[in-house]
């Protein structure tokens, strides 16, 4: 009897003792804590979650091969920075650094693991010019090098057909734009703006034109929302034509910057640019503008006004 008494009471203490002794590792657990040997301190701690397209990546941290891969999430880290390397067969590798801080989730959940060997498909066969697309419409416009037609197909390449013929400017078109009702296309150098139509069944030169800019440098040039009216930003001025060769050009404002910045919208026939002006207080200021250009403004009765009386066409 005294014998048992003395077993259960030499359990029961060891088992007090190791609870005891167990108790700050569990709470460190429970806590996410942990012993930092930098500071000698128990440290509260984070965690970096990854995920991967493709996922299946190997996953090294500041040198060390895990045995995770992606998607993973890596615990109890020590607050700081880490450097990871992560990699995957036939893709390229991808480093970076990621900052953990105490008790949060670092998410590194926007990684793309690109192929060593990307898919590339030749579209077009000829000596390419230029091209353009138009995503509504699911279609390439592009031409061929040397040559002054336009041509359109599907985004495969397939089944190209010549559109229009243009006329060519000398040196090359900075950009090249389509009217809203994708019916024309604008062409523009900084001294020449050149537009033609698109007519699949008859693609003609007699549907181009090319207007000499005389009033500056053209810096961008833009299609009003009615398919007629062009609107024109160089460095000296902002001006509007009519799509027509014998257009006469509307100088609308003045420019003080010759490298003024400009947006269209249109939907509202808004042109937003910025511009040098000086205040009252004698100082000169880069200022934001808005110039309505909706056809009820008074510039496009001052074009129909010359219209009307013959000095346009």
């Amino acid at each position: 009897m005294f014998t048992g008494q003395r077993i259960r009471a030499l359990l029961y203490y060891l088992s007090v003792s190791t609870f005891i002794i167990g108790l700050p590792l569990i709470l460190t657990f429970a806590l996410g804590l942990k012993f930092n040997q930098k500071t000698f301190k128990l440290t509260p701690t984070g965690l970096i979650s990854i995920r991967t397209q493709p996922e299946g990546a190997s996953i090294y941290l500041d040198g060390k091969l895990l045995n995770d891969k992606t998607p993973a999430t890596l615990h109890e880290l020590i607050p700081g920075t880490y450097n990871l390397r992560l990699e995957l067969e036939g893709r390229f590798i991808w480093l970076g650094q990621a900052q953990v801080f105490p008790r949060q989730v670092t998410l590194l959940g926007k990684i793309i693991l690109f192929p060593l060997r990307p898919h590339i498909k030749q579209i077009s066969k000829e000596n390419l010019g230029a091209f353009w697309m138009d995503e509504e419409r699911k279609t390439i416009y592009f031409i061929l090098d040397g040559q002054s037609s336009i041509f359109r197909s599907d985004l495969e390449g397939l089944r190209p057909e010549k559109i229009a013929q243009f006329i060519p400017i000398s040196p090359r078109p900075i950009k090249w734009k389509f009217s809203n009702d994708r019916q024309k296309i604008l062409y523009f150098n900084q001294r020449q703006i050149g537009a033609t139509l698109f007519n699949a069944q008859n693609p003609s030169a007699d549907d181009s034109f090319v207007i000499d800019y005389h009033l500056g440098r053209i810096n961008d040039v833009f299609w009003h929302s009615d398919n007629y009216h062009i609107i024109v930003v160089s460095n000296k001025n902002i001006a509007v034509l009519e799509a027509s060769p014998a257009s006469q050009v509307i100088e609308l404002v003045a420019l003080n910057s010759a490298e003024s910045g400009a947006y269209y919208e249109p939907g509202q026939d808004t042109l937003y640019f910025n511009d040098w002006q000086r205040a009252e207080d004698g100082n000169t200021y880069n200022n934001l503008y808005r110039l309505d250009l909706n056809p009820k403004a008074s510039i496009f009765q001052e074009l129909k006004k010359l219209r009307a009386n013959g000095k346009t066409q």
